[in-house]
């Protein structure tokens, strides 16, 4: 058959948008995008016409199945960008799948403050202009014991906001050892810069003594800087300045003393067997004048970089013309403020967010989601796939506790005849994405980052990747 008739048998996009199929899909979708869709469609076969890359019995059974093509296209259209998936790798505060889980409570908050005005910026006692920070103010000092409070969109933005407002041209000293790179190729050195302020590293590498700080100091000086190595550890012949050691030198030369903690740490962890971190109520407890942290990391709430320490220092940041360009919204204060309520109670912090539920959930928990999850895949009638539950270890992530490896409980899917490759990039590609880990041609689901709620959805997904391969 020549192309002209190949051409006349392709359906016009009036004729396509009477179909009862395209019908129903417009009562729930934008015409744009369903339109947009048809012809997407339509220029694709006739691409493949101009280019005889089609005959005319494959043309005839693209056409027959051209309403559900479309339909798939304009679902995959119409689908958010950001949406909801399956951690099952392990990693509890994955940065590449949302960082950490804000609580159910939190959520609920989230979403009436969402929905409906509020008072960000209205003082109801007064009838007036009030400011949006004094929602979590008081809170953020309960727990911390700090003097004052304020919160911004991130901790490299709460790092630039206090670098350029305690040493806007002048001079930060600081540890070699301590010029971390955060997330994103993003670096302590860099912020300085941005903020205005001059850098001094003291030390070396490993080693650096309470000297290399007192002989930096000059008249330039305006703050001694100490961060928290929360992403990685050097370990073997090292030594450095300790937090007390720095508030002294600090105190006895009249220099404000500033701390980036990173994760945000408020509750001892060692009491639920891990690794020491450093507490936000410590460091304040030592004298540091300011201390800033993060508030989707180990606090578990949502992203958000928060200032505590000398109501001074923290006044002066309030009117920095910097904070209007990285202020929260109502949403980051909504959830915010809850998950800081949750701290009041730590039994109800620990049972309440989920990265604290997560991090201190016992094994046998984790065995008993693993059994259950287990039964769920033997159900699925395919023997090209075994099933096998395994010791590994989850991880923290986020950059935080870097060496932490905490025991759990994973499902290990193994094959000898399809590609476990191709499976795990199947499961990317459902409704909901499972995203799991891989590892010597074996796919592990990791049960720690799972919640009970997941499994059925876990099970679901597998048998519709199956069908497929």
């Amino acid at each position: 058959m020549t192309n002209k008739k190949l051409f006349n048998k392709l359906p016009k996009v009036d004729e396509i948008l009477k179909e009862e199929g395209i019908n129903n899909i417009l009562k729930a979708v934008s015409r744009n995008i369903v339109l947009e869709s048809v012809r997407e469609e339509i220029d694709m076969i006739r691409n493949r016409i101009i280019n005889n890359n089609i005959n005319e019995e494959e043309l005839e059974k693209i056409l027959s199945n051209i309403i559900d093509s479309i339909i798939d296209r304009v679902t995959k259209k119409n689908k958010n960008k950001l949406q909801r998936v399956i951690n099952c790798t392990g990693t509890i505060i994955h940065t590449n799948l949302g960082r950490s889980l804000i609580s159910e409570n939190a959520a609920n908050q989230l979403l009436k403050v969402a929905s409906s005005y509020s008072n960000l910026e209205y003082n109801l006692d007064e009838g007036k202009r009030g400011s949006r920070y004094s929602h979590i103010e008081y809170i953020i000092q309960k727990i911390t014991g700090a003097e004052a409070a304020m919160v911004v969109n991130n901790n490299a933005a709460a790092v630039m906001l206090v670098l350029s407002t305690m040493a806007k041209n002048k001079e930060i000293i600081v540890s070699r050892g301590e010029l971390v790179e955060i997330g994103g190729s993003f670096r302590i050195p860099d912020v300085m810069e941005q903020s205005g302020c001059k850098l001094v590293d003291v030390g070396t590498t490993n080693k650096t003594h309470p000297k290399d700080y007192v002989e930096a100091i000059g008249e330039e000086t305006a703050a001694l800087l100490k961060v928290h190595t929360s992403n990685y550890r050097i370990v073997g012949f090292t030594e450095s300045v300790s937090l007390d050691e720095l508030v002294s030198i600090g105190k006895e030369h009249n220099i404000p003393v500033i701390e980036d903690i990173g994760s945000g740490v408020l509750l001892d962890l060692t009491k639920y067997g891990l690794d020491y971190e450093p507490t936000v109520q410590e460091s304040i407890q030592k004298g540091v004048d300011i201390v800033t942290f993060s508030g989707d990391k180990l606090l578990g709430g949502p992203q958000a970089g928060i200032i505590v320490g000398s109501k001074k220092y923290i006044n002066k940041m309030k009117k920095n013309p910097l904070t209007r360009a990285i202020r929260v919204d109502k949403f980051t204060i909504a959830a915010l403020e809850t998950t800081l309520k949750h701290y009041l109670d730590e039994n109800e912090a620990i049972e309440k967010i989920p990265t604290l539920r997560m991090l201190t959930m016992p094994i046998n928990e984790i065995i008993e989601k693993a059994e259950t999850l287990k039964n769920k895949l033997d159900t699925i009638d395919d023997y090209r796939f075994s099933y096998k539950i395994v010791d590994v270890y989850s991880q923290v992530g986020g950059g935080a506790m870097p060496l932490e490896r905490i025991p759990s409980c994973a499902i290990e899917i193994t094959s000898e005849t399809v590609s476990v490759n191709k499976v795990e990039k199947e499961l990317r590609k459902l409704d909901t994405p499972i995203i799991v880990r891989m590892y010597n041609d074996k796919i592990y689901i990791d049960l720690r980052t799972v919640d009970i709620q997941e499994l059925n959805i876990i099970k679901n997904g597998f048998l519709q990747v199956f069908k497929t391969l």
